[in-house]
């Protein structure tokens, strides 16, 4: 472990990215604690885990809302060729887990995180990008209930159309897979994939893994719901997840608001029910 990065003093290690290292760290004036990612330039296949901390950067820095992980500053070291060699992002430090290291028993506070995450991708939709790569490891989380998306390396403008295919194979949207225009939909799909395996412990078959043929597709008929595998999930709430993941962007809901209204109406009764179940064995 290195002894600074770019000024700032290590202080542990808290984990590794997709080419990347984690670190907490202090900054050498304010002695602010923060977590620093860290990118070596170590092939010319490094290079694009580079260019996803500089996309991260760009995006985050136009990002403020507390349930998104803010963005502090991006600093990097160029070769005498002006090639960046090593980059660090400097980062807010939040001390919680990943959903899928840490996943609450209670149907009732699983439904209270996704509202919190649903809240979050709002704002970055109200901002004008998409996160493209939600699941389990990109929302954190604490046992006092707060909630953070965190990792930016996939995000980009509404609308755009990515040059290869981009994302996580269990959670990625059809039209990320056929590299067509992404929305705020696709964030519905990622969104409603993450909460299936929440649910079922289980991931969701999707075009990505199940087939990756130009012509291949998905049918939303065959996809076994939440319920189904769960019985504890109510069916209200099994058959709004699988509205999430519709194959279909237009048939999906509009808008992260729109999910987040939906999840609260689900909240309440599943609350109803906790109590009513803890009553009875009471």
């Amino acid at each position: 472990m290195p002894a600074t990065l770019f000024g700032y003093k290590i202080l542990h290690h808290l984990g590794d990215g997709a080419g990347s290292r984690i670190y907490a760290a202090s900054h050498p004036v304010t002695r602010q604690i923060c977590a620093l990612k860290h990118v070596v330039r170590s092939d010319d296949k490094s290079v694009r885990f580079i260019e996803q901390l500089e996309n991260e950067y760009s995006v985050g820095k136009n990002l403020r809302h507390k349930g998104l992980r803010a963005v502090i500053d991006m600093h990097v070291q160029r070769s005498l060729m002006m090639r960046v060699q090593q980059a660090g992002l400097v980062m807010e430090l939040f001390q919680g887990e990943p959903l899928d290291r840490y996943l609450p028993t209670l149907m009732s506070e699983i439904i209270d995180i996704f509202i919190r995450t649903a809240e979050a991708l709002q704002a970055m939709h109200d901002a004008g990008y998409v996160h493209c790569d939600l699941k389990p490891g990109n929302i954190m989380t604490t046992g006092e209930g707060d909630v953070k998306v965190i990792d930016l390396g996939q995000a980009c403008p509404i609308g755009t159309s990515k040059p290869r295919i981009q994302g996580t194979p269990d959670y990625i949207a059809p039209e990320q897979v056929k590299c067509k225009p992404v929305s705020p939909q696709t964030d519905v799909y990622n969104f409603g994939a993450t909460m299936y395996w929440a649910l079922t412990g289980k991931k969701m078959p999707t075009l990505f893994t199940i087939a990756k043929g130009e012509n291949s597709f998905l049918v939303d008929s065959q996809i076994q719901t939440p319920h189904q595998i769960n019985p504890m999930v109510p069916e209200s709430l099994s058959n709004f997840v699988i509205e999430c993941v519709r194959t279909t962007p237009q048939k999906r809901p509009e808008s992260m608001t729109v999910v987040k209204n939906r999840l609260e109406v689900l909240h309440h009764m599943t609350l109803k029910v906790e109590a009513t179940r803890r009553s009875s064995v009471a």
